[in-house]
């Protein structure tokens, strides 16, 4: 086991450093790496997913590349065009609704991000969850006229049934993220009357296997998103886009330029809005660069041993 800490190129869901751990197995490498708002029962489905990929590896891919994003944090406009001009990616998203962002600068935002991108490229943006049914519904018409049209606003609010009454009054597509994988079952998540896009992550989901049941269980297209993982995370999400019986939307996993660093010199970064599938998890040969300092491989390392003990 090894715990690694790499620097976020901007603040992103509150933290300027990645952290997890990393695991070996007969199969290759796994990643452990909940971030620090999960409780304990909740990142016991992280933690079976690094024991799958160390462990039993994936299901045969049904496709070698993966169609993939570029990802927007909450950065100005002027940024926000240089990282999507700088990404070869055909489809972006940007995260709004910042606390204590004014819906001003989301807008600006999401305009130079259609202007790097021209009208051919397609723009989603994410919620995390941050309005009230009205404010989402004022918020989503603005952000569809400065985007030029949107591809799908994600989890615009917390709950199933607010998302439902979202749906109901705009015409964008809403997506469903956090209402699927924080949910206490997420194979009985009825979202297909709340929205028109899954977006599925493989670790919080308990692996690629449970997490392609979720998908089907969904009824709905979908969308596979990293959780802000190294290569060695990534691979699985990878796995799971792959193993899909059908994928019509570029996937969430070209967050590695979200990082200063990774773990592997075999490191997955998009080249021309696409990943490759790789059999297995990459060797984090890198790691001694990213090692954590000891308190912080001590938390993690506790941290695990109380999951392992939920198991």
């Amino acid at each position: 086991m090894r715990v690694y800490a790499i620097p976020m190129r901007n603040r992103f869901r509150g933290i300027t450093v990645r952290e997890g751990v990393l695991v070996e197995g007969p199969s290759g490498w796994g990643e452990f790496c909940p971030f620090l708002d999960y409780s304990d029962a909740e990142c016991v489905p992280w933690l079976e997913c690094a024991e799958e990929a160390a462990g039993l590896g994936w299901p045969a891919p049904l496709r070698a590349t993966i169609p993939v994003n570029c990802t927007v944090p909450v950065v100005s406009a002027a940024q926000a065009f240089e990282i999507v001009a700088a990404s070869g990616c055909t489809t972006a998203k940007v995260k709004v609704a910042d606390p204590g962002a004014p819906l001003s600068s989301d807008l600006e935002r999401v305009a130079a991000v259609r202007d790097a991108l021209g009208p051919g490229g397609k723009v989603r943006v994410d919620a995390n969850m941050a309005w009230d049914v009205d404010t989402a519904v004022k918020a989503i018409v603005a952000l569809d006229r400065a985007a030029g049209g949107l591809e799908y606003v994600e989890q615009p609010c917390r709950t199933i049934e607010e998302l439902a009454a979202v749906r109901r009054r705009v015409s964008v597509p809403i997506a469903a993220d956090e209402s699927i994988r924080r949910a206490e079952d997420p194979l009985k998540v009825a979202v297909a009357g709340a929205a028109d896009i899954a977006v599925i992550k493989v670790a919080p989901l308990g692996g690629v296997r449970r997490a392609l049941k979720v998908a089907e269980a969904s009824g709905l297209p979908c969308v596979i998103s990293s959780a802000v993982e190294t290569s060695v995370g990534l691979a699985a999400g990878l796995a799971l886009a792959a193993a899909l019986p059908t994928l019509d939307h570029a996937c969430g996993l070209a967050t590695l330029s979200l990082m200063t660093g990774d773990v592997s010199t075999a490191s997955l970064r998009a080249v021309d809005g696409h990943l490759p599938v790789p059999p297995r998890a990459p060797v984090p040969d890198l790691y001694d660069r990213y090692a954590a300092d000891e308190p912080t491989t001590a938390r993690w390392l506790d941290r695990l041993a109380r999951v392992t003990a939920l198991r």
